[in-house]
């Protein structure tokens, strides 16, 4: 019989839908907690389509314009490396999504460069490296996210992580250039795995029955070179927002309801 982390928790959503609302909702909630201005909240997002629902559900909420969204920075897990208006873009699709609806300040939104910015791929994730330096980590040599965002494949990746390759067995960098992805486009820059355990929270969200087993295997533990998403673990919290389908599988005894 697998053994299961305790660690790590799922939260079920009835539908897609729904489950964007709640991620909203909290993620609102926590936001409005932390008015500070000497604390800003620094934010990792993901792409996808759950990555754009929940950054849609945020625009939509009622409490959107109660954050001070001038205390909020957003940063990128992975970007795929193509023209700045590209739609398979990150950038693109949560700007669409939010960011472009939000009294923020420009120099709050850190994006990754993009295939037409005059630099090459290496070029770019060195930048990025460069940015996440200036990123105050709390405790330890990298930068530490208030919330990071990431969606899982059904092969188990996250970010541009993908299973059994090289760029998830780096441990001395922020960021990398990822090329002959196996999932297009080919060419992109991600974050490492020890930034994203860096992270206070990850919020991972993942929805349909082709993610279950993915699912299965992160809570069993699995080997996070061949499921990255098994490696992936917040300091504070490590969170699955799945809805049922994906949800088919998952012990009773990791299931959050309060969270």
């Amino acid at each position: 019989m697998a053994e299961y982390s305790s660690e790590k928790r799922v939260v079920i959503g009835s539908d897609p839908a729904s489950l964007a609302e709640s991620v909203a909702t909290r993620f609102l909630h926590r936001c409005i907690r932390r008015s500070d201005p000497s604390r800003p909240i620094h934010v990792s997002l993901t792409g996808g389509s759950m990555g754009s629902a929940v950054l849609k559900a945020i625009a939509a909420h009622p409490k959107r314009d109660r954050v001070n969204w001038s205390n909020v920075h957003f940063w990128w897990s992975d970007e795929r490396f193509v023209p700045r208006d590209d739609p398979e873009r990150n950038e693109l699709q949560a700007r669409e999504a939010l960011l472009d609806q939000l009294d923020i300040p420009a120099g709050n939104i850190h994006a990754i460069a993009a295939s037409d910015d005059g630099i090459d791929l290496d070029a770019a994730a060195e930048q990025y490296a460069r940015e996440l330096a200036l990123f105050p980590s709390d405790d330890g040599p990298f930068p530490s996210f208030d919330i990071s965002f990431l969606g899982v494949g059904p092969d188990g990746h996250i970010a541009s992580l993908f299973p059994d390759r090289a760029e998830i067995l780096v441990t001395d960098r922020t960021a990398l250039a990822v090329r002959d992805s196996p999932k297009p486009p080919p060419e992109r820059v991600t974050l490492t795995r020890p930034v994203l355990n860096a992270s206070k929270r990850l919020w991972m969200v993942l929805v349909g029955p082709d993610k279950a087993s993915a699912l299965g295997l992160a809570l069993a533990g699995a080997s996070y070179s061949s499921v990255p998403a098994a490696g992936a673990k917040g300091r504070k919290r490590t969170v699955f927002f799945v809805d049922e389908s994906a949800a088919a599988d998952v012990p009773p005894e990791l299931i959050d309801a309060e969270y």
